[in-house]
């Protein structure tokens, strides 16, 4: 099982990103090939919300009502596994945030960590959408 990342949304469904051909590619390989699950959580899906609506950081910007019909498409995709947080996600947050001494902005990225973490799931796939890849 993979946990997926924001930024594998964002490139799968934005056509202008960097990567989008490859990454669609990947998703609809294995997905037919039954080889990888993936492992989704709802806080990845309200990142993508609010990062593909916006017009600042996208030219062709997806509406709210598009935005919000493919996150649930990605929620009930048949090779999704929905990992929601549980009671223990916190508290491991907070923990690694001390112990790797962890600032204000890598919060929701740790949250998503010990989310992950806490329904055993230790690999994580993501994709660079810096403009100049």
């Amino acid at each position: 099982m993979i946990g997926l990342d924001t930024t594998v949304l964002l490139a799968h469904e934005i056509e202008e990103l960097p990567g989008h051909q490859r990454i669609r590619q990947h998703i609809e390989k294995s997905s037919k090939s039954g080889i990888e699950n993936y492992a989704l959580c709802p806080q990845v899906l309200q990142e993508f919300i609010h990062v593909a609506t916006d017009p600042r950081r996208f030219q062709n910007s997806l509406s709210f009502a598009e935005a919000l019909q493919r996150s649930r498409t990605w929620w009930e995709a048949a090779e999704i596994t929905q990992c929601c947080p549980g009671n223990r996600a916190w508290d491991q947050a907070c923990s690694w945030m001390e112990e790797f001494r962890l600032g204000r902005k890598r919060l929701l990225d740790t949250y998503l960590a010990a989310t992950y973490h806490e329904k055993g799931i230790r690999r994580l796939v993501s994709s660079c959408i810096n403009k100049g890849e």
